[in-house]
């Protein structure tokens, strides 16, 4: 490169460009391109579609190899499920993330990539059968080792210099354990520009995580903004009909399957389940923890209580419940595909939680296959359906339902618990964004195109800038 073009790209306008999550939910990845120097905010997959199909099909819109640092929100696959596939491409490059994130990746990017392998497995006998090509394998857990050894770690409210002219702090977002709101500092020529990325900011009455903390100042903020047309219902409320839901499913003689993400929303029953134990209001007999990831993040949780919110861990030491396990004794984890399989012979008195958090893999599948046409059996979703998954449809009312090419009745009795969500809604939102000082330019994220409308006017009326940025979209900071 000539010393011409260098400073012609040294010189060069800082850009933001919206790779990912830009009206729609999953996928969250935005890239940063300053100073020569290309950095992503997230490197999410998008949830819902035929995995296998996607992995092989994608293609990044930047060359891996040339990505110098990753600021991880949190680990949550949307926000990190890219990261195997990124390095696997060649990214050799620092990735930055909590503590708390660090801990939790390992787990949620094995079991990815081994979901991956394993469908791809299935995949290719089918295609063997049909005389056609199989599919090569796109990256293994060699990948998410690699990963790993890519990771450093920055706590809460820390100076971090990951790179020269960057100075980054992680705020604690309130979303699960390790979440983050990332403040970037981005010094160009004589120039500073205080961009805010907010993650996923966390719901403030859900149990278990702070409340999300509060940016003071921004020169731009990109905001999630998945529940920007709502708000929950009041977490007491959401409570008590959880606890309505599980007396009519006692007193139908059936059992309860809950969609569960693995973290965060699994770790959150655990702990209401085992504040209406105590309370002597939980009929059912055996609660099953039907999901070896969860359970292992379930581990890590118990570990890492010191870092949660009082309140809810001083009521578990209260009973003298040093792990959320011993705070639910009638919890059973099955770790093995028998102990799952079983389940399923139970007639009444169980509940299940199992992954994935919105049906479109893993354990709850093959509960739902066996379990959904029995009008005596209640199904209960605490989490955002996705467009396009299988739990989006029964949310929305579908009768029947395909399920290993199978068709399945849909009779069980179908909830929604919106009051569990670890997003903050509408309202909270709003808050967070009106305590911001400095008059940032807003970037909403995250959502789907109605719910990030609504949140737009509502925060225009505030005085505040804000846009909806289109897929692909580049801004000049």
């Amino acid at each position: 490169m000539t010393n011409e073009k260098a400073r012609s790209e040294m010189s060069a306008n800082p850009t933001l460009q919206f790779l990912g999550a830009a009206q729609q939910v999953t996928g969250s990845c935005h890239l940063i391109r300053i100073n020569r120097k290309n950095i992503l905010l997230d490197c999410g997959m998008v949830q819902g579609a035929n995995q296998v199909r996607e992995w092989h099909r994608f293609r990044f819109r930047f060359n891996p190899e040339k990505i110098d640092l990753v600021i991880l929100s949190h680990a949550h696959i949307d926000h990190s499920g890219l990261l195997p596939l990124l390095v696997a491409k060649g990214f050799r490059g620092k990735i930055l993330c909590t503590p708390g994130t660090r801990d939790l990746l390992p787990v949620l990017l094995n079991d990815s990539v081994l979901l991956y392998q394993k469908d791809l497995e299935w995949q290719n006998k089918r295609l063997k059968r049909q005389g056609k090509p199989t599919l090569p394998t796109v990256m293994t857990t060699k990948d998410v080792d690699r990963v790993m050894k890519q990771v450093e770690r920055l706590s809460y409210d820390k100076q971090g210099f990951p790179i020269p002219g960057i100075e980054v702090v992680f705020r604690d977002a309130g979303h699960i354990l390790g979440s983050a709101i990332v403040e970037l500092w981005l010094k160009h020529g004589q120039s500073m520009r205080h961009l805010v990325f907010s993650g996923d900011l966390g719901n403030t009455a859900t149990v278990l995580m702070h409340r999300p903390s509060q940016i003071d100042q921004a020169d731009i903020v990109l905001m999630e903004s998945t529940y920007g047309n709502r708000n929950h219902r009041p977490f007491s409320d959401t409570y008590e009909e959880l606890a309505s839901v599980l007396e009519q499913a006692h007193g139908d003689g059936g059992n309860v399957f809950i969609p569960a993400f693995a973290l965060g929303r699994t770790q959150e029953l655990l702990y209401c389940l085992g504040q209406l134990y105590h309370q002597g209001r939980l009929k059912q007999s055996r609660v099953f923890l039907d999901s070896p990831m969860a359970s292992s993040i379930t581990d890590i949780y118990n570990d890492s209580l010191q870092r949660l919110d009082k309140k809810d861990t001083r009521a578990m030491a209260d009973r003298n419940a040093r792990t959320l396990q011993e705070f639910l004794p009638i919890l059973r984890v099955t770790e093995s595909v028998e102990e799952s399989i079983a389940i399923n012979r139970i007639s009444q008195g169980a509940i299940v939680i199992a992954g994935s958090g919105m049906c479109n893999g893993g354990r709850i599948t093959h509960h739902l296959k066996h379990n959904l046409w029995n009008s005596q059996n209640h199904l209960i979703f605490a989490g955002f359906q996705a467009r396009g998954t299988l739990g989006r449809q029964l949310v929305d009312g579908a009768t029947r339902v395909k399920l290993f090419g199978q068709t399945i009745a849909v009779k069980a009795q179908v909830h929604t618990l919106g009051g569990f969500s670890a997003h903050a809604g509408q309202t909270e939102l709003i808050e967070w964004a009106r305590h911001i000082g400095g008059r940032p330019r807003f970037y909403l994220v995250h959502g789907e195109p109605e719910a990030q409308e609504v949140l737009r006017q509502a925060l225009v009326e505030y005085d505040i800038d804000v846009e909806i940025p289109e897929p692909r979209q580049k801004v000049d900071l």
